[in-house]
């Protein structure tokens, strides 16, 4: 064949035409090929990786040869047409660029990519015989838009609501994940396949409380073309009021007849409650209470006003309530209770230092017995020492000091 194409450019085979016009490039190339499929190309070996690529993103695709003799590289699309030929692109598309051509490699660059792009693409090596192997451009599509629909924009204490998050036109089908605050929680997923696209619907049910109110709820997309893509709703939550009763005078202490006592309410709610109200419980209000606002006043306390005060608030909610149990005691009844303290504080100090005095005595006292106990003993033994026999020591421990005498006597 390379014979043949010799002669072709040499000059006119006998029976042709003599007005025979040069072949175009890409016969040329075409008939490289040809004589390069008669050499041998034992040996090598194609070499190629699959290719995964965000749409839009650019996908490069590699034919690298292992012991390359020169054979010829082409790469075809997925419909076997040739995009480059060696270093030549026959195909018109100008989106394929030619990144590197040597012998052992040919790579090529796909710009702009879309799901159109998708499928096997192959490497061919002009050996005898021909070697060929194929790649496959996987193309990610990230979600088009992820939105969060709510059942009840604003929800009440108690109730359970319904959250809706779509991610629409993925590829591969997005994962989605539920939060609230810090919170990971569980839902429902539907998956809907629109041609090569898939649409996820995520469904939540959340009862919700009061603590709820301002906390976001997060819809997290885990997909393998796109990082940190989530949307997210605030709750509205409303509830009934929260009441607490203080005293503020006295601030400590006992609520004694002829003293003023002072209490204020405190109501919380969503909305803030609008309506605050004292009453006393099981009885009627004494008539010299005065409420003024959120704060109830008694200025002379006598037993009479004993009883239980409450403080109701409410709002577009409902209603709730603190009480105060009030408890009147004699004027004296604090001062009594002091002096019993006091008595007991200097009768604790006075039974303290006895003992602590009777304890130091008994020390004294061991200590002093010690040591004249050990004294008598020394002295009584006095005279047994010199003692040849056990009847002579007992002799010389009764009069052993009078034999002393004796013996000192002696020797003088």
């Amino acid at each position: 064949m390379a014979g043949r194409a010799q002669r072709s450019a040499a000059g006119p085979a006998p029976g042709l035409p003599l007005l025979l016009l040069p072949p175009p490039p890409l016969l040329l190339l075409l008939l490289a090929a040809a004589a390069a499929l008669i050499r041998t190309g034992d040996g090598q070996n194609l070499v190629t990786e699959d290719v995964t690529v965000v749409e839009g993103d650019v996908a490069t695709i590699s034919c690298r040869v292992k012991n390359s003799d020169d054979s010829v590289i082409q790469l075809l699309n997925p419909n076997r047409q040739t995009i480059y030929f060696r270093d030549f692109r026959p195909l018109k598309d100008s989106r394929f660029q030619l990144v590197n051509f040597s012998n052992s490699e040919l790579r090529v660059s796909l710009t702009n990519v879309s799901i159109s792009d998708e499928g096997r693409y192959f490497c061919q090596l002009y050996t005898d015989p021909p070697q060929e192997i194929y790649t496959t451009i996987t193309v990610l599509v990230p979600p088009r838009n992820l939105v969060i629909d709510i059942q009840k924009e604003t929800a009440v204490e108690g109730e359970e609501i319904e959250l809706n998050c779509t991610a629409m036109a993925s590829r591969p089908a997005t994962t989605i994940r539920w939060f609230k605050g810090n919170k990971e929680l569980t839902g429902k997923s539907e998956v809907e396949q629109w041609s090569d696209m898939y649409t996820v619907t995520s469904q939540l049910l959340l009862k919700v409380g009061r603590e709820d109110d301002g906390v976001p709820v997060i819809c997290l997309v885990d997909h393998p073309a796109v990082k940190d893509l989530q949307t997210q709703r605030y709750l509205e939550v409303m509830y009934k009021p929260q009441v607490r009763v203080s005293q503020n005078y006295p601030v400590q202490g006992l609520t004694r007849e002829g003293e003023p006592l002072e209490l204020s309410c405190a109501a919380f709610g969503k909305p803030q409650p609008t309506d605050m109200r004292w009453l006393r419980v099981d009885d009627e209000m004494p008539q010299h209470v005065v409420v003024s606002g959120s704060n109830l006043l008694i200025s002379n306390l006598n037993k009479t006003d004993n009883g239980t005060y409450r403080c109701e608030a409410s709002n577009a909610v409902g209603k709730s309530h603190a009480d105060y149990m009030l408890f009147v005691y004699d004027s004296r009844a604090g001062e009594e209770g002091a002096i019993r303290s006091v008595d007991h504080a200097v009768v604790g100090g006075v039974v303290a230092v006895v003992v602590f005095a009777m304890l130091c005595l008994l020390i004294i006292l061991g200590r002093y017995f010690a040591r004249h106990k050990g004294t008598y003993f020394t002295h009584e033994a006095k005279g047994a020492d010199d003692a040849a026999d056990a009847d002579t020591a007992i002799i010389n421990a009764e009069g052993g000091q009078n034999n002393s005498e004796e013996k000192k006597e002696y020797f003088i």
